[in-house]
């Protein structure tokens, strides 16, 4: 399923193809740079460039015999290029070639997460100003509250959006270093010189130090970062499943013509795209323990992170991509009905203005544990019994010995709760 809704880019990117490709332009750079220093022929280097070729299926049968990929690798290419092959992977370790090119893979799959969250905070502004003064209740503990408006719960994700947008940019730039440093990062066999050229032209920065891995808690802030946003895609998804429910069918999700929605009841309007965003940001939190569990590896390396990160990081920024992808689209082509957000507003029987009745009465100078326990006397019995707030509040003369009836039939405006919204907006969308 994952596989036909996201970016054809992204499944590139993870490609054993593209991952081997990136293990070979660490592997060319690094050479290039041993060649401005003198310690490789330049001639050497532009037949390695020239030349250098893998095979996927090739490499895996030299592993079958090595047991050691980097090294399958580098044999496969060296078939390609015969005696020049001595000039590649000269004073370095398995990890500085895997590790600067896992960064470079990050840098690419990060790059088309940034323009989705960036797709789907245009929708949510859209949306937002749509719907800036479509009144509906909103809900504390699930049980109505006072008035908002659906574009104050879109304008507030929007603002959590903002906040993804630049964590991920912050973990992103975490993430892109890269290190070549030799075994155990002393650079004893190699210059610092040459880390500073890979990186530089593989959009990297250095490591400032390493041992024989880049640190793992770059890593886990990155995976951490994007179980984050998926969090907040659930938010999201689990508000429109709420929305959407029988009881309340104040929004739902789009529902293409020909579409079913139960094998057995015709009438079914499921909200499994919404659903399907919950269930995969559940992988999204497991994948960032799992990056947790990485950062303490044994002395200066182990490799019990590598087993990990094979499965975790393709299937986080795709898993990714897809939700962020899925959610502009049920979003942007949400179903929104404001008629039943009004039928479920006036459901209450005014109770809604209860505190307005507060505050006046706390107004008129009665103490506010006695003004509560006025209202709420009569809130609880129309929450019970039906009928409405404000006739029994007219009806008790111990309320009208304060607040008069046309000072009652003030407080039932809604519009006293939208004053502030255009200010909220102009905080948001500044």
């Amino acid at each position: 399923m994952i596989a036909r809704y996201t970016r054809p880019e992204m499944g590139r990117i993870w490609s054993e193809e593209n991952g081997f490709q990136k293990w070979l332009d660490v592997e060319i750079l690094a050479a290039e740079a041993l060649a401005q220093l003198g310690k490789v022929p330049k001639s050497a280097v532009a037949r390695i460039r020239k030349g250098a070729r893998f095979d996927v299926s090739r490499i895996r049968k030299i592993e079958s015999e090595v047991k050691h990929e980097i090294i399958a690798f580098l044999s496969c290419v060296a078939e390609s290029i015969g005696d020049d092959a001595r000039f590649l992977h000269v004073g370095m370790t398995s990890s500085d070639v895997m590790d600067t090119a896992l960064a470079i893979q990050f840098r690419e799959a990060s790059a088309i997460l940034v323009e989705d969250v960036k797709d789907l905070m245009k929708v949510l502004r859209r949306q937002a100003f749509k719907y800036k003064r479509t009144v509906m209740i909103g809900r504390t503990h699930g049980v109505h509250a006072e008035p908002i408006t659906f574009g104050l719960k879109l304008a507030l994700w929007y603002q959590e959006m903002a906040r993804n947008l630049a964590r991920l940019k912050k973990a992103v730039d975490d993430i892109c270093v890269g290190q070549i440093s030799g075994a155990v990062g002393t650079f004893a066999q190699i210059s610092p010189k040459i880390e500073a050229y890979v990186c530089k032209k593989s959009g990297l920065k250095p490591a400032l130090i390493s041992n024989q891995i880049i640190q793992r808690d770059r890593h886990a802030y990155f995976f951490a970062t994007l179980a984050v946003i998926g969090s907040s895609l659930d938010k999201f998804a689990v508000e429109v499943r709420h929305l959407q429910r029988t009881e309340v069918q104040e929004a739902e999700e789009p529902f293409t013509p020909g579409q079913k929605g139960s094998s057995a009841m015709p009438h079914k309007r499921n909200p499994i795209l919404s659903e399907n965003v919950s269930g995969l940001a559940r992988l999204m939190r497991s994948y960032a323990l799992a990056a947790l569990e990485n950062v303490p590896l044994w002395h200066e390396r182990d490799i019990s992170h590598s087993s990990v990160e094979r499965v975790i990081a393709p299937d986080a920024t795709i898993v990714l991509d897809f939700m962020l992808r899925r959610m502009i689209y049920v979003l942007g082509d949400l179903c929104v009905y404001p008629e039943n957000m009004k039928r479920n507003l006036e459901k209450s029987g005014g109770t809604i203005f209860s505190e307005k009745v507060l505050l006046a009465l706390v107004d008129k100078g009665i103490a506010r544990d006695t003004a509560y326990r006025m209202v709420q006397h009569h809130a609880l019995k129309v929450g019970r019994d039906g009928g409405d707030l404000k006739r029994e509040l007219l009806r008790d003369p111990e309320v009208r010995r304060f607040i008069s009836a046309d000072q009652i039939e003030s407080i039932w405006d809604v519009k006293h709760h939208l004053t502030n919204v255009d200010a909220i907006f102009r905080r948001v969308f500044h």
